[in-house]
């Protein structure tokens, strides 16, 4: 199994950014997966999750109607998209495997990792 997280960066306050996470590995339509994000001295906080087939999603309260989860299961692609960005959102964001097909199921395995950074 392999998650390889791309798109993170510098942004300021207000913008945009859309995170994307490659799989490969496993039969990615047969999971479910997750954005998780961690800043230092933190827990790590679930940011969105989507189910195998795309059809359901669900959001952390922090990031509700401002990111937005989806996949493209013909391109074993993991998406995230943010916007109005706010300084607290700056943490690694990392994509997470769930076990099975349904957003409830627990997380095996997760990729490295990418900075986002919301700073003026």
């Amino acid at each position: 199994v392999q998650l390889v997280e791309s798109g993170g960066g510098l942004v300021q306050p207000g913008g945009s950014l859309r995170l994307s996470c490659t799989a490969s590995g496993f039969t990615f339509s047969s999971h479910a997966m997750s954005w998780f994000r961690q800043s230092p001295g933190k827990e790590r906080e679930l940011v969105a999750s989507i189910s195998s087939g795309g059809g359901l999603t669900d959001y952390g309260e922090s990031v509700k109607g401002r990111f937005s989860i989806s996949r493209d299961n013909a391109k074993n692609t993991l998406y995230l998209q943010m916007n109005s960005l706010k300084r607290e959102d700056t943490a690694v964001y990392y994509c997470y495997r769930r076990r099975g097909a349904v957003i409830g199921t627990l997380d095996d395995y997760r990729g490295q990792g990418t900075q986002v950074t919301v700073s003026s």
